[in-house]
């Protein structure tokens, strides 16, 4: 399982995120007020404005203080390291 940091330490699990979209839309704001009245909703922001809001595979949103570009790249880079490890016959994963 491999964790991204989505700000003042909090960590999302990588295979779970679906997407990773800013939350400035109208459809993403409905989508926030829903899931908050769905108790689907995890604020990371720590009282912070909200720049990125990540989709989980299970249906809850996570909220974030960090651009979405900034998840991406670590996301990205994640990903890199795993496909260099599977490469190198999985030698040192977990």
């Amino acid at each position: 399982m491999r964790l991204i940091n989505i700000g003042f330490g909090n960590m999302v699990s990588a295979g779970r995120i679906i997407a990773i979209v800013s939350p400035e839309s109208a459809p993403i704001k409905r989508i926030i007020s829903d899931a908050r009245m769905n108790s689907l909703l995890i604020d990371a922001t720590y009282g912070r404005r909200t720049r990125a809001v990540i989709i989980a595979d299970n249906g809850c949103l996570i909220l974030s203080a960090i651009q979405p570009e900034t998840i991406a790249s670590r996301l990205s880079s994640v990903t890199e390291r795993q496909m260099e490890s599977e490469q190198d016959g999985g030698v040192g994963d977990e």
